[in-house]
C-alpha cells in the first residue's frame, strides 16, 4: 500500500523531529519500519513529481516538464508492471497526470482525485516572469472549517477502507495507492485539529536580518510571480502556520486508520507500506510559499517503508535517496527484475535488511516548470546539496547542511568547496546531456502546446 500525501515537507512532522507538529502514525510507521531522513521529491512540483514517481525515472528523462504537460499513454510505470506479476491495482484519490488517461496503469479509481477537475495555466518562459498584481491569496484564507479538499480526502479513507475489507484483498496481491490531498492549501482544516496550535502553539518562519535582501535569483523570482512579499500580519502567518500543522495532524490520524484496518483484516504481517509526498511547502522560510524551490522544506519529504517480520523496525537511514528509489523498492519487493527496465532509481531493499553500503548516497530534483525562466537542478549527497541554474549568467548555490540546516549561508565558488561543488554539478550534467540542447526542447515544447491548446480550448486535452 502507497501512501502518497500532497505538499507535505518532512520537517513538519514529530517523526522528523519537529518540536510542536504530532504525528503519532508516522511515528508508528517509523517503530515498525524504516526511516529515510534524506529522501527528496525528484521535482517540486505536482504533476512532474508524481509522472517521475510512476516511472521511476527523472523528470529530464520522461520530459513531464510541467502541470500542462501529459505523460504518453503507453509509457510504462510501476502499476503496469505490478499487474503484469498479478497484482491487483487502485488508484485512490490523487495522482494528477493530465491528459487522456488519469491511471496510466492502475485497473480503477476508488475515489476522484479533485486536482484534475480543472485545467490549470499554462506558463512559457518566453514570457517572462509575471509579477503578482497581490499577495498570494492562500496565508489569508487559513481557518478552520472543512473545505472541498478535506471532504475528498475523507472519501478516500472511506473508499481504502472498503477496499481493504473487501475479502478479495486475501485472495489476490494488490497494491493500492491513496493519495491523500493534505497537507496542502488551502489552509482549512477541521476543530480540533485548528484550535490545537492556533493561537498558542505555533512558531514562526526563521527569517534572519538582512536574510530577504540576499535570496538567490530562483526563490526572488517565486516572490514576485506568486506575490510571495505579501504585507501579511504575524497573525495571519501563524494562522496559516497553524492551519497546516493541524492538517499534518488530520492526515496522520487517516495514516493510523489505514494501519489499524490492515491489523483488523489480518493484512497487516503480509503487507508492505510506502509512506512519502510529491513535495513539500515552504510556509515562509526564506520568504516564500508553496514549493517550486529546492530548500529543504520543498524538496526532502518523508519516505517511510514498512513490512513487519520482514523488515527490522525503528532504522533510520541518512543517505540521500529520492522517490525514484522507492520506486525500484516497489517493483523489487513485487519481484520485479530491474535490470530489464529503464530506471533511474536504486532499489532500497538491502538498506531495509540494515545494509546501507550499496546506496549511492545521491538524490536529484529538477523543476523545469513555472516561477522559473530556466532549467533549475539539485544534488544531494552526503551533508551537501547544490543547486545550479543554467543560464546566463549560470546561477549557483552550495549548502553544508550539516553546519548551516537553514540554507542561509551559499558557499558556492568558494575555493575550499570547489571540490565537492564540481563533483556534484557533474552528477546533474551527467544526466541532462546537453543543458542548452534539453533547454531548447523545454522552450519548443512550451510553445507546441501553447498552440494546441489554443486550437483544442483549454481542458481539451490538458
Amino acid at each position: 500500500m502507497v501512501i502518497m500525501s500532497d505538499e507535505h515537507g518532512a520537517q513538519f512532522s514529530s517523526a522528523y523531529g519537529h518540536p510542536i507538529i504530532e504525528t503519532p502514525n508516522m511515528a508508528r510507521l517509523a517503530d515498525q519500519g524504516v526511516t529515510f531522513d534524506a529522501n527528496y521529491c525528484n521535482s517540486p512540483l505536482c504533476i512532474p513529481s508524481r509522472a517521475s514517481f510512476m516511472t521511476g525515472q527523472y523528470v529530464s528523462s520522461i520530459e513531464v516538464w510541467d502541470n500542462t504537460k501529459p505523460m504518453a499513454v503507453d509509457k510504462l510505470t510501476w502499476p503496469y508492471l505490478l499487474r503484469n506479476e498479478g497484482y491487483d491495482t487502485a488508484l485512490n484519490g490523487k495522482m494528477h497526470l493530465v491528459g487522456p488517461d488519469p491511471l496510466h496503469g492502475f485497473e480503477k479509481q476508488l475515489s476522484r482525485d479533485p486536482h484534475i477537475e480543472a485545467p490549470l495555466d499554462h506558463y512559457r518562459w518566453s514570457d517572462g516572469i509575471p509579477t503578482a498584481p497581490e499577495d498570494w491569496y492562500g496565508v489569508r484564507e487559513a481557518d478552520p472549517g472543512v473545505s472541498p479538499m478535506i471532504e475528498a480526502d475523507d472519501a478516500m479513507e472511506k473508499a481504502a477502507v472498503e477496499y481493504l475489507s473487501d475479502p478479495a484483498r486475501h485472495e489476490k496481491p494488490f497494491a493500492m495507492c491513496v493519495g491523500f490531498i493534505a497537507p496542502h492549501f488551502p489552509f482549512i482544516v477541521p476543530e480540533p485539529y485548528f484550535s490545537k496550535y492556533y493561537p498558542d502553539n505555533v512558531d514562526m518562519p526563521n527569517l534572519p536580518d538582512g536574510h530577504l535582501d540576499d535570496l538567490p535569483p530562483s526563490a526572488q523570482r517565486l516572490r514576485q510571480m506568486f506575490g510571495l512579499d505579501g504585507k501579511w500580519t504575524d497573525d495571519e502567518i501563524a494562522r496559516a502556520r497553524a492551519a497546516y500543522f493541524g492538517l499534518c495532524e488530520y492526515l496522520d490520524d487517516k495514516i493510523g486508520h489505514l494501519m489499524d484496518v490492515l491489523e483488523e483484516q489480518g493484512l497487516a504481517e503480509n503487507t508492505v507500506i510506502v509512506h512519502t509526498s510529491d513535495h513539500g511547502d515552504m510556509l515562509g522560510e526564506h520568504g516564500l510559499w508553496r514549493k517550486m524551490c529546492f530548500y529543504e522544506q520543498s524538496a526532502n519529504v518523508p519516505l517511510q517503508i514498512s513490512w513487519p517480520g520482514k523488515f527490522e523496525g525503528g532504522q533510520r537511514v541518512s543517505e540521500a535517496v529520492s522517490n525514484v528509489d522507492a520506486v525500484a523498492t516497489i517493483l523489487d519487493i513485487a519481484g520485479v527484475e530491474l535490470e530489464k527496465w529503464d530506471l533511474d532509481g536504486q532499489s532500497l531493499v538491502p538498506a531495509l535488511e540494515g545494509d546501507t553500503s550499496t546506496l549511492n548516497d545521491v538524490a536529484i530534483s529538477e523543476h523545469f516548470a513555472h516561477g522559473t525562466d530556466r532549467a533549475l537542478g539539485m544534488v544531494s549527497s552526503g551533508n551537501w546539496k547544490l543547486c545550479y541554474g543554467h543560464g546566463d549568467p549560470v546561477e549557483l548555490e552550495l549548502y553544508n547542511l550539516e553546519s548551516d540546516p537553514g540554507e542561509f549561508t551559499n558557499l558556492a565558488g568558494i575555493p575550499e568547496h570547489a571540490e565537492i561543488q564540481d563533483r556534484l554539478l557533474k552528477i546533474l550534467l551527467d544526466q541532462w546531456g546537453d543543458p542548452d540542447a534539453m533547454t531548447e526542447k523545454i522552450v519548443r515544447d512550451q510553445e507546441d502546446r501553447e498552440i494546441v491548446r489554443n486550437v483544442t480550448g483549454v481542458g481539451t486535452i490538458f
